[in-house]
């Protein structure tokens, strides 16, 4: 049995995610924050499939967590096979009032733990693996309620190609970009409605998608340094 572990794993998205790889037959590393309670349920989600979960607790914003989480993967008993760079947070402001330490919060989280991830998943994947990092549909887009969000996105998937030409061929890293999968919890409900009826597709990117394309990337060994976009054509609009 193989190690995977989905940073953010305990809800939403990457919830979904390390379910999804854990009916693969994948141990799950379950990393979770703030989300200790979510992250009990999901871990028992997770063992109800009779698959092991590692549960892994660390504040990606600060380097000497992540290393200690490192710790912990390194001394599990299945090698680390699959890494998914899912945790991240995404904050509304004006660009105009937007503080430093706000921004620096969200490339903190978004993309430079996601490279500090990526780097000492390399380091332990000795006989390869996969990296998958979650970008955004709006990573293309000009989110001008988002701005730190949106910029970190984009670097994300600059990020994805530097990881992928850096660590071939011993290591894929690739990213998913979903578009309209689950609203946040601050967005009105008529909102939503109105966002989704103007995708061409014209219904919301189900979970199940956005999974399918993560397997998809893990399982594939001759695509690096790519995007798929999944998105119910939202970047066309």
């Amino acid at each position: 049995m193989q190690l995977a572990v989905v940073t953010g794993g305990a809800v939403r998205l990457g919830r979904a995610i390390a379910l999804a790889l854990a009916q693969q037959g994948y141990a799950i590393g379950l990393h979770a924050y703030r989300s200790q309670s979510a992250s009990e349920r999901t871990a028992a989600e997770i063992e109800a499939l009779g698959v092991p979960v590692l549960r892994l607790s660390a504040d990606l914003r600060q380097p000497a967590e992540v290393m200690e989480m490192f710790a912990a993967v390194k001394a599990a008993p299945w090698p680390l096979d699959v890494w998914v760079n899912s945790a991240a947070v995404m904050r509304k402001a004006d660009v105009r009032q937007l503080t430093v330490a706000e921004w620096d919060e969200t490339f903190e989280l978004n993309l430079r733990a996601a490279w500090l991830c990526a780097q000492q998943a390399a380091l332990l994947m000795t006989d390869g693996g996969a990296i998958v990092n979650i970008s955004d549909a709006g990573a293309g887009r000009a989110w001008s309620r988002y701005p730190a969000y949106t910029v970190s996105k984009a670097a994300l998937e600059a990020l994805t190609r530097v990881l992928a030409r850096s660590l071939a061929p011993q290591i894929r890293v690739n990213a998913v970009a979903p578009g309209l999968v689950l609203p946040s919890e601050d967005l009105p409900e008529e909102e939503w409605a109105r966002l989704v009826a103007r995708l061409p597709l014209q219904h919301q990117t189900s979970v199940e998608a956005v999974t399918a394309a993560v397997l998809f990337l893990v399982k594939s060994g001759d695509i690096t340094g790519q995007t798929i976009v999944v998105d119910g054509g939202y970047q066309l609009t």
